[in-house]
């Protein structure tokens, strides 16, 4: 049976990170710093890849819309909140039209994991489940 799982799995189109994802890599990531240290960290992530293009930033919502062009087209979101003070939660949606026949799911989950190593080497990341 989760044989059979992991193989539909392979062929989802979208990804969201949160903490109540069984895998490690999806689940929210929190770290030791502001929200504004967090969030100007993620925007200027995103602004300074030649592959992204924002399309929307809410600071208030602590919420950018970015569309992806290489090396497929996607559409991500990338939230930001304040859990505590000096305590930032960061999570990503991530959604393609693409179609591969070996699934889409594994490069998705990359990209995410590439997000996330670029802002641990910014931040203190202090773990990825909180109670």
């Amino acid at each position: 049976m989760a044989l059979l799982l992991g193989l539909f799995t392979r062929f989802k189109k979208e990804i969201e990170t949160s903490d109540h994802q069984a895998d490690d890599v999806l689940k929210t990531h929190y770290y030791k710093a502001t929200f504004n240290q967090v969030f100007d960290s993620v925007e200027k992530m995103f602004r300074d890849d030649a592959d992204c293009r924002i399309s929307t930033v809410s600071k208030e919502r602590g919420e950018l819309a970015i569309e992806v062009s290489k090396p497929f087209s996607c559409f991500l979101v990338a939230t930001v909140v304040s859990v505590r003070p000096m305590e930032t939660a960061v999570d990503f949606a991530i959604s393609s039209e693409k179609f591969s026949l070996l699934g889409i799911y594994p490069d998705l989950r990359k990209r995410i994991n590439s997000y996330f190593n670029k802002l641990n080497q910014l931040h203190t990341n202090i773990g990825t489940k909180r109670n």
